[in-house]
Order: C-alpha cells, then sequence, then structure tokens
C-alpha cells in the first residue's frame, strides 16, 4: 500500500489526519501525509504524530519506503514507537517553520536555473542553505547573479504545477534540467513545477506560492569543484 501525498498538490499543508499502515524500528507508514521524504535533493520533514491519548512520537527525518513514505523516529522514542498499531488514527503535524524554509530555498534554485542556463549536476536543499552545482567551464559572478535573484523575487512570479504524461516529457527532453536526478517514472504522468516566465521543469519538492514568499535570498559562495563544475551556495537573509 502506497501513501497518498498531500504535500504534492498542497505545500502549505501542514498537518492531517491518517492512520498508521505499518509502525517498527525503520519507521511509521501511514495511509496519507503533509511529510516530505528525501528525494530530488530536498531534505525530508521533520516534525510529530498525535497519538489519540495525547502522547506526541518526535519525527527526525522522512524517507521513502518500500510500502510507502516512512517516518523515522527520533532515536529516543522507540518506547513509544511500540505503542502504535495499524489502523490507529494519528495526527500528522510537520515542523512548519523547517518546510517554510525548503519551499523558499527550493523555488530559489529554479530561480538560479533561469540565471545559469547550464545543466545540473548535483543539487541539495536544507533549512540551512541551497546549493546547485552547474556542468560548466566559464566562471560565475556574484554580484550578477545576487542581482538577478533579487529581481526575481521582487517581480512577485507567480510558482504553481501541473501534471504531464511521461510521454510528453518524452517527447520535450530539454524540460529536464538535472544531469544527476531523472523524474520519477512508472506512474504515468510527471509533475512540472512552473515560476511563471521564468523557469519549467520536473520537481516534486515544496515550493512558495509567490517568488516574492522567497524574500532575502543571496549567493553565498561560488566554488570551481572541477574542470567542468561551479557550484553556487544560496542562503537566506533571515
Amino acid at each position: 500500500m502506497s501513501t497518498e501525498e498531500l504535500f504534492r498538490e498542497d505545500a502549505e499543508l501542514a498537518d492531517c489526519e491518517a492512520r498508521v499502515v505499518q509502525a517498527g524500528a525503520e519507521g511509521v507508514v501511514l495511509d496519507r501525509t503533509v511529510f516530505y521524504p528525501l528525494g530530488g535533493g530536498q531534505a525530508g520533514d521533520r516534525g510529530e504524530l498525535r497519538l489519540p491519548d495525547g502522547r506526541v512520537l518526535r519525527i527526525a527525518d522522512t524517507r521513502k519506503g518500500e510500502a510507502g513514505v516512512l517516518h523515522v523516529p527520533a532515536p529516543d522514542q522507540q518506547a513509544l514507537l511500540a505503542a502504535l498499531q495499524p489502523g490507529m488514527a494519528v495526527q500528522a503535524c510537520i515542523d512548519q517553520a523547517r518546510r517554510a524554509r525548503h519551499r523558499r530555498f527550493h523555488t530559489a534554485t529554479h530561480l538560479l536555473c533561469a540565471l545559469v542556463p547550464h545543466p545540473v549536476d548535483g543539487c541539495s536543499i536544507t533549512a540551512e542553505s541551497a546549493r546547485l552545482d552547474f556542468h560548466m567551464t566559464e566562471p560565475l559572478d556574484k554580484d550578477v547573479l545576487n542581482a538577478g535573484l533579487a529581481r526575481l523575487v521582487a517581480a512577485a512570479h507567480p510558482v504553481r504545477h501541473r501534471w504531464i504524461a511521461e510521454e510528453e516529457l518524452d517527447a520535450n527532453p530539454g524540460l529536464v534540467r538535472s544531469m544527476s536526478v531523472q523524474p520519477p517514472r512508472g506512474h504515468g504522468r510527471i509533475r512540472l513545477l512552473e515560476v511563471q516566465g521564468v523557469d519549467l521543469q520536473p520537481c516534486g519538492g515544496t515550493h512558495v506560492a509567490n517568488t516574492a514568499e522567497i524574500g532575502a535570498v543571496f549567493v553565498s559562495k561560488i566554488e570551481k569543484k572541477s574542470a567542468r563544475t561551479r557550484r553556487v551556495v544560496l542562503g537566506l537573509a533571515d
């Protein structure tokens, strides 16, 4: 049984009612969830599962498991984990502040892709920073990139997603910018993320609804990682 991934349609959803499918040493699988699992370069969500008796199971990470989205408990939560039984109703609640930073950073990397028109061969998005590795040889100018990011944020471009058939992506291979992470196949459809008038590419991550919500983002570092790789690291001013 797979988990219904509510975050794919609504990245602002902070909690949901769900039922336990299975619980074990590796973690908890629910029938539905707001927790985003590690993938596409974006870190997994943290938060808590609230039990019917008021007890709270702290979730330290979220991963993809064979049976569905796996909610990984903090190391000291094993005793409480044993209380979960299949069919039990719980309330799944994410760390909203952490998710907000993931959303801001992830959308900012799409703006960066628009400013640096080269393939991406590495990506990382956490609550502390984000980075993209571009397959290129020419140098990058930090001031130029910062000015471009500020302009795109201030322009308040709408951000939205839509789904297309896998065949449509096959007919438009140029939509895929990443060399290291390919869109998941086998479900018949692909999720596209569009920053209106700026960027369009497959992406399953969580995002803000408008570039203005990103706020003050800046390039903190540019590194030459290899002869053909330039790494750009982003930070948030707050």
